[in-house]
């Protein structure tokens, strides 16, 4: 693995940690969940032969600050942090984007609102659930995932979460466990320290959003919703594909589930490569 060249940038209200490797036209990765940028070390450095790539811990995970640790997080100021990131690292030229989970629902923003400087966008099962005709039950799992979380912990709470995330047709089946490759293994206590502020803060205001069908849909020539083959069902999945419905455009299908960047990195990274040099109709 190749070290990357790390910085720190300053933005509204906090101070990103981000980490570049690789020469060639950007490539912004934005993560999800609380992966902060070591989740792209299984296919960042595959990438960096062609691009320069670039990621970083989204603002109060890992090692990225906030001024204020109990501020409110909005998915407009998560997608601004993305641009200043394009914006320090960029040379004026559109940018490459991909994000996964609540790292695509601040893709889908950026590209909202900075189309100008994207060339392609790939979105990996954002939980756009305000999107679905279901969106009250939604919003009730979210009020209960909260009320858990402060009333009983953590623990409780993402029981209650991963109930509200499964497949509808499939409510008793265990799941089969999931074996994490060794560099996933290695950050699961990062990732867990990390848990509390993203049940908390993450988690209400990114599954609040609604996204801008109207203005998505004048941007979808350059815009890739995507999902796992193993996530049929499941909550994340309903929403991204009901939005590429919405859009008109085809979802495509990546290996794995919801994390599937996590648990098949090579041909994950292969086929989010050649997301990128599919011409832009």
């Amino acid at each position: 693995m190749t070290d990357p060249t790390m910085g720190n940038l300053r933005v509204n209200g906090a101070t990103l940690h981000y980490e570049v490797r690789g020469q060639g036209p950007l490539l912004l990765l934005i993560p999800g969940g609380t992966g902060g940028a070591a989740s792209y070390d299984g296919v960042a450095d595959d990438l960096a032969a062609e691009y320069t790539v670039a990621t970083y811990d989204p603002r109060g995970m890992s090692r990225s600050t906030l001024d204020d640790p109990e501020a409110e997080q909005r998915v407009a100021e998560h997608a601004d942090d993305a641009f200043r990131v394009l914006e320090l690292l960029s040379r004026g030229e559109p940018a490459r984007v991909f994000g996964a989970s609540s790292g695509a629902i601040a893709a889908l923003h950026l590209l909202a609102t900075h189309p100008r400087r994207l060339e392609r966008v790939v979105v990996h099962e954002p939980p756009v659930v305000e999107v679905l005709p279901d969106v009250a039950e939604h919003r009730a799992l979210i009020a209960r995932v909260q009320a858990t979380f402060h009333a009983q912990g953590l623990a409780p709470a993402m029981a209650v979460f991963a109930e509200g995330l499964k497949k509808e047709d499939d409510p008793t089946e265990p799941k089969a466990e999931i074996k994490l490759p060794p560099q996933a293994a290695a950050r699961a206590e990062r990732t867990m320290a990390d848990l509390p502020y993203f049940v908390e803060r993450i988690v209400p205001g990114f599954m609040s959003y609604a996204p801008d069908i109207h203005r998505l849909q004048t941007l979808s020539d350059r815009l890739v919703l995507a999902c796992g083959q193993d996530s049929r069902g499941e909550l994340p999945h309903r929403a991204a594909a009901f939005l590429a419905q919405r859009l008109g455009t085809e979802l495509q299908y990546f290996p794995g589930g919801h994390i599937g960047l996590t648990t098949h990195p090579a041909q994950f990274g292969e086929l989010l490569r050649k997301a990128f040099l599919r011409a832009v109709p």
